[in-house]
């Protein structure tokens, strides 16, 4: 194992003991061919998913609390969702894991770490992190990291992939430089279409296409992108791409790339095996609703990009029990993709009648907004709450959700059954 793994050097005095006790566990398992899995909590948490493969356990891996293991290799673990009654910012230990090709790295040796920046640029190079943090001001960005295929557990008829329920999101404040800001240094050619990026972690067998994201040349120049090392204050964790990720604000979780390693700028349309990923997995319908009727094929597809409108209740679960004539506040949170939540109205009795919430401050057009409103049931019996977002361009969920052959992009307006005691 890497010296700086054990022993902070001059780019690894910020590496908490927590982070290097991870790294020492996880190659003690990796090399014992032991899967990559804590402590297991007793019970299902099948937070109203029903899913044929059994029921979802909580385990514990280093540096995180309990999660919900979805699989073991490679590591997918679903943040429980009473997490997000916590605050508007998801902790580094219950942030979600996704990762797509089981060889993750199990040690990174930050004095040896590097990230190449090569293709279509006038200066190819190699930087460390202490040159990257030497490139100007840190940039920060509190944003939403949401799966594309969060809440896919939900999916009738059932699609194939991670049955997660609603907590494959996260939001977080992240510290960094500008990718621009890199790409300036290297100087980007005239004629550079797409930017690919890369990290870490690798395929098993030799015919699994590499885990490779891009974005348009213009959207990588743009201001929003950002080259991530510090994550609520503090390093990124590593089973969240330590000691680098590629921030993509108002996009889904797929092209936020962990342990980042490698950018390149094309002169050409990024096509091939490498860029499977892209011309391949991670496309929906290329239509107004991203949907197609069940069962059938989309004519088009087109990748998944940004991230639609959506809100939740965070402090009232289905089942729960609440008392008929007492005061009480209902809470959640809302998102888009960068546009701004404009408004979040809640219904008591199954969406028949709307009332306005009140937004907390905004931490950002990226970020989750929280929202709140008392209110107070007369009558006893059930009772169906909902919520619905609009955003500053006019953008409202839909009333019922809408399917596609890979369960992604899923927003509609959420219901929560409850009792009036």
């Amino acid at each position: 194992m890497a010296k700086s793994d054990l022993a902070p050097g001059p780019m690894t005095s910020t590496v908490s003991l927590g982070r290097r006790r991870f790294v020492q566990g996880v190659g003690l398992l990796g090399a014992m061919g032991i899967p990559l899995v804590g402590s297991a909590a007793a019970g299902d948490i099948g937070q109203d998913i029903a899913v044929a493969a059994g029921p979802r356990h909580l385990v514990q891996y280093p540096g995180k609390r309990p999660l919900i293991r979805l699989s073991t290799r490679p590591p997918q673990l679903e943040t429980p969702f009473a997490v997000f009654n916590e605050g508007p910012i998801t902790a580094n230990d219950a942030f979600f894991v996704r990762y797509h090709l089981a060889n993750i790295p199990l040690s990174i040796d930050t004095q040896t770490y590097r990230v190449a920046v090569k293709g279509a640029v006038k200066t190819p190079l190699s930087l460390s992190l202490a040159d990257l943090k030497g490139l100007g001001d840190p940039h920060e960005v509190v944003a939403v990291n949401q799966c594309s295929g969060n809440s896919r557990g939900f999916s009738s008829p059932r699609v194939f992939g991670g049955q997660s329920a609603n907590g494959a999101m996260g939001n977080a404040r992240w510290l960094g430089v500008p990718l621009r800001k890199v790409l300036e240094k290297a100087g980007v050619a005239g004629a550079a279409k797409h930017v690919t990026f890369n990290g870490l972690d690798t395929p098993v067998l030799p015919g699994t296409p590499d885990f490779r994201k891009s974005l348009e040349i213009e959207h990588a120049l743009s201001a929003e992108p950002l080259l991530a090392w510090s994550m609520n204050g503090e390093d990124i964790p590593f089973l969240n791409g330590y000691p680098l990720k590629l921030i993509v604000p108002g996009y889904f979780g797929t092209y936020w790339v962990k342990h980042l390693s490698e950018i390149e700028v094309l002169d050409h349309d990024f096509e091939g095996h490498d860029a499977f990923f892209m011309t391949t997995g991670y496309r929906i319908p290329d239509n107004e609703c991203n949907c197609v009727p069940p069962g059938t094929a989309p004519k088009a597809m087109r990748p998944i990009t940004i991230l639609p409108v959506r809100s939740f209740i965070t402090s009232v679960r289905n089942g729960d029990v609440l008392k008929a004539a007492t005061p009480i506040e209902l809470k959640g949170i809302a998102f888009d993709g960068g546009s701004g939540i404009k408004r979040v109205d809640v219904s008591l009795d199954g969406g028949r009648s709307w009332r306005a919430a009140q937004l907390a401050a905004s931490l950002g057009n990226f970020s989750f907004r929280q929202w709140r409103l008392p209110v107070r049931f007369e009558r006893r019996g059930p009772a169906t709450l909902q919520v619905r977002a609009s955003n500053q361009k006019g953008e409202v969920q839909p009333e019922r959700a809408d399917w596609n052959p890979s369960g992604y992009r899923r927003h509609a307006i959420e219901s929560t059954t409850v009792t009036i005691s």
